[in-house]
């Protein structure tokens, strides 16, 4: 079965200045699919984002969005996307309702105070839909702007942290309607800084580092590629060092040691230990223990296994973010 992608970018380069925020981004996003941007600060995804939605013209590269090219049918682009940024885009004067009738109006929605509602009430905004936007939490603000967004049911949306600043209820509020969304068929780039928010929601996921695509998988196949987590507590601190040994013997890595617990704990480059291995090995090696865990890897640990952070100033980062 041949896959249809929403978003296919070869390429993508973007400079400011001396600093190269994209060198050369390669991105598919199926439709009707979650796909999760990752990577540290500074790593372009904020970039990548402004640029295929048409706020930024690449460099170099070509991409196409929702069937069109990103430069040559940009107005054809925006028609078929929406966007949530990372600041919020509403009018604090106008109220939440008057917000949305205006967003329908600029786009030509018909029946606009029948989706207003309907977007009122699926961001648990109705209670407060004849307030101003300036009374609004920074949480409710953000649930505006992504109703906002959807006004026009956008082919592609693109969250860029959508979750960021909002309390754990918002939080679900908006993973629950980005589910609802691909259950429809709308094809969802996010980019997230909470990692088990991309675990939960992501189909698949793009590891992005220094401007590039480093890493692509599903969650899962992500995960295979870093071990899990090993951690030992032993009866005696005169063991903790030959215990780290053991560790760092069979899991490939670097062990941590935390010398207030006794504990010695590495993230495994081996997918196959098991925790019967790891404490027969400990046991030959004379190491009496209280305790061991094999916990599998998270998104957090490929993260940190598969990215690095880059050598930016603070300036640099805030403008390739």
């Amino acid at each position: 079965m041949t896959t249809t992608y929403a978003v296919l970018s070869e390429g993508l380069e973007k400079r400011f200045g001396e600093v190269r925020a994209l060198r050369g981004l390669d991105l598919a996003v199926a439709e009707g699919t979650v796909c999760g941007v990752l990577g540290p600060n500074g790593a372009g995804k904020t970039t990548a984002v402004r640029l295929l939605t048409t706020l930024l013209r690449p460099d170099a590269g070509s991409a196409r969005v929702a069937g069109h090219d990103l430069v040559r049918e940009a107005a054809a682009v925006r028609a078929r996307i929406g966007v949530t940024g990372q600041d919020t885009s509403v009018d604090g004067d106008l109220t939440g309702r008057q917000n949305l009738r205006l967003f329908a109006r600029l786009h030509r929605v018909r029946g606009p105070a029948g989706r207003t509602a309907e977007l009122l009430d699926r961001f648990g905004l109705t209670g407060a839909a004849d307030r101003p936007a300036s009374t609004y939490s920074g949480g409710m603000r953000r649930r505006l702007d992504l109703a906002a967004s959807l006004i026009r049911r956008p082919e592609v949306l693109f969250l860029d942290e959508p979750t960021n600043g909002l309390d754990p209820a918002g939080r679900t509020l908006v993973q629950e309607v980005v589910r609802a969304l691909a259950a429809e068929g709308t094809t969802v780039l996010l980019t997230t800084q909470y990692l088990e928010e991309a675990d939960r929601l992501a189909d698949d996921i793009a590891l992005v580092d220094r401007g590039r695509v480093a890493h692509t998988g599903s969650p899962v196949q992500l995960k295979a590629l870093v071990g899990a987590h090993a951690e030992v507590v032993v009866a005696d601190a005169d063991v903790l060092v030959k215990a780290a040994g053991v560790l760092d013997r069979l899991t490939g890595a670097q062990p941590s040691l935390d010398h207030a617990r006794n504990a010695v704990g590495a993230v495994s480059k081996d997918p196959t230990l098991t925790l019967p291995l790891l404490v027969r090995a400990l046991d030959t090696a004379g190491v009496p223990l209280l305790d061991a865990s094999l916990r599998p890897p998270t998104l957090d640990d490929v993260f940190l296994r598969l990215t690095r952070d880059t050598a930016l100033t603070p300036g640099e980062k805030e403008r390739a973010a």
